[in-house]
């Protein structure tokens, strides 16, 4: 994938910057893979806001993917590679022997005709999905599973990277892109290489009509509230904070507070943090 930028015709299109879509083939989706998807739009069930700045934004399709990996021993043939609204890195549709279709993430050097498998004795090939007890030390990983059978949850977004650092016992250890340092069972899947479109940190919206279509709302300062609206808020001009740091809506910190619960399970397999 490369960039493409544009004569400054208009203020929005000065610093815009977007992907040139040089590796997608395919414009429209697999229709059998696809499904509505209602988008709460950061409301709960009552309708209330739960989250802030969320809203609007261009209508999605959903595209179902793989992350289970788990049609074993059959070779898959990539046909097409696809742009997905719903994350920011590619997506592969790849046919089986069978004739079933599936969409997985497109790693970095898939391309279409490449043939990917999944299963405990495949080669160590990129799009390749193995138990991380078969995986070499050392290899590049993504797609991730944290339990048995429940499909990839880490490494997903466009440009990461684990790698396979040690095994020990029924355990693994793996070097997130985070630096956190963590142990998985050695029965989990994973798949080969990195996962593509590593260029998306390189562009830029160039104007403030993007976000909205990404369906971002504009986010207002607390200092530019009133009292009642903010603790931020109030005073003559621009006034400081007056607290011994900034804090949210509701009073609480907003910089630094960790917020992982004291006790939880996993933490006896974090090596390292984050």
């Amino acid at each position: 994938m490369g960039t493409r930028s544009f004569r400054p015709l208009t203020p929005g299109t000065r610093q815009a910057t977007i992907a040139d879509f040089s590796e997608i083939t395919k414009s429209k989706p697999e229709k059998s893979l696809t499904k509505f998807k209602h988008r709460a739009k950061g409301r709960n069930n009552r309708g209330v806001i739960t989250s802030r700045r969320r809203g609007g934004g261009h209508k999605r399709r959903y595209r179902t993917i793989d992350f289970r990996r788990d049609k074993l021993n059959i070779p898959a043939t990539v046909i097409a590679i696809e742009y997905d609204p719903n994350r920011n890195a590619r997506i592969a549709l790849v046919e089986y022997q069978d004739g079933e279709k599936r969409y997985i993430l497109a790693a970095a050097g898939l391309t279409v005709g490449t043939e990917i498998i999944s299963g405990p004795e495949s080669p160590i090939e990129i799009g390749n999905a193995l138990p991380l007890s078969n995986i070499p030390l050392g290899e590049t990983i993504h797609n991730i599973e944290l339990r048995v059978g429940r499909g990839g949850q880490i490494v997903r977004a466009a440009g990461t990277a684990a790698k396979l650092m040690a095994k020990e016992g029924n355990y693994v250890t793996i070097g997130l892109p985070s630096k956190e340092v963590r142990m998985v069972r050695k029965e989990c899947y994973a798949t080969i290489g990195q996962v593509g479109n590593a260029e998306v940190r390189n562009l830029k919206l160039g104007k403030a009509g993007k976000s909205r279509h990404l369906g971002r709302r504009p986010q207002v300062r607390g200092s530019a509230m009133n009292p009642c609206d903010h603790p931020h808020g109030g005073g003559e001009g621009r006034a400081p904070i007056g607290r011994s740091g900034p804090v949210t809506p509701w009073g609480k910190p907003a910089l630094g507070l960790k917020t992982r619960k004291k006790k939880k399970a996993s933490d006896k397999l974090i090596v390292r943090r984050r």
